[in-house]
């Protein structure tokens, strides 16, 4: 497919901005360009424009590249394991009622998720699953944008979630801001978290959860280790409030849909996977009540 002579113009003039050094409009006409299909290559004669790969496919959550986030300070990042119907019903909520971009994560063939592409919503396949922690790392590690919200597609907006939590985290008194959450229950020897509503919390879950993405990777992010969602949310809170890092629990316009993850799950599998994730937040914070949030 040749390139029309429009994007034959965006592509010279950011052959210009570079000559400049002008790399803020460089890098601008460049997603101009792949806004309408093509990826600009530099070359010894000058630019090639070839045709854009409509999402890249890697084996391994270890070879993903940066995801471009564009203009938008909050990445909403998912990741997605089949049910993908209910993914789109999560993407399309997210674009009524939100700005900002979304990265979606899919392991093996994305089906009709690949239909939602648009100029903020990138998606990147993963043939290898090695757990959900690296996936959910990968997505810290490689959007580009400064904040960003992990959050699972059963998770569904029912008007704006973003704006909200943005300006929490602008003020930077919370290092991460969510919708559900909780306080470690002490009575029973750190076994159990209980949600006492919107206010500081030792936990938050990962239905949707907003945090400052450089503040997560000080933190050392999600355990590689958590082969399973369930659990490995309140491990890596606790690792944030290890960090000295405060969390806030809010009321947000969001619904819970059916839980695949959870419900949907191998039993056996799921409640293993998950004392495995438990067990090690015993051993590393049990007792450790100088890094929990006041209680109430």
């Amino acid at each position: 497919m040749s390139a029309p002579d429009s994007v034959h113009d965006l592509a010279r003039a950011r052959q210009a901005a570079r000559a400049e050094k002008n790399f803020a409009l460089s890098d601008q006409l460049r997603d101009e360009i792949a806004a309408q299909g093509f990826e600009v290559v530099d070359v010894a004669s000058g630019y090639e424009l070839r045709p854009k790969k409509r999402f890249p496919v890697y084996e391994s959550t270890r070879d993903i590249r940066p995801i471009n986030s564009g203009k938008f300070e909050i990445t909403v990042a998912m990741i997605v394991d089949g049910f993908h119907e209910d993914a789109v019903t999560c993407i399309k909520a997210i674009r009524e009622y939100s700005q900002c971009a979304i990265a979606i994560l899919v392991i093996g063939d994305p089906g009709v998720i690949a239909n939602e592409l648009d100029a903020r919503t990138s998606l990147v396949q993963v043939n290898e699953n090695f757990g959900w922690g690296e996936n959910a790392n990968a997505l810290l590690r490689n959007v580009t944008s400064e904040f960003i919200v992990v959050m699972d597609p059963s998770t569904i907006f029912t008007g704006d979630a973003i704006t909200p939590i943005l300006e929490e985290l602008k003020k930077r008194e919370f290092v991460a801001v969510g919708w559900r959450g909780g306080l470690v229950n002490l009575e029973d020897d750190w076994r159990s978290t209980d949600d006492k509503g919107p206010g500081e919390v030792d936990v938050l879950f990962s239905y949707f959860i907003g945090m400052h993405r450089e503040d997560a990777l000080t933190a050392r992010g999600f355990s590689n280790r958590a082969v399973f969602y369930r659990n490995a949310d309140i491990e890596f809170s606790l690792n944030l409030r290890h960090s000295n890092g405060r969390l806030l629990q809010m009321e947000l316009p969001l619904e819970q849909a059916r839980h695949h993850g959870y419900h949907d799950s191998e039993p056996e599998y799921r409640d293993a996977q998950s004392k495995k994730n438990y067990d090690r937040i015993l051993e590393r914070f049990r007792g450790k009540t100088a890094i929990l949030s006041p209680r109430r």
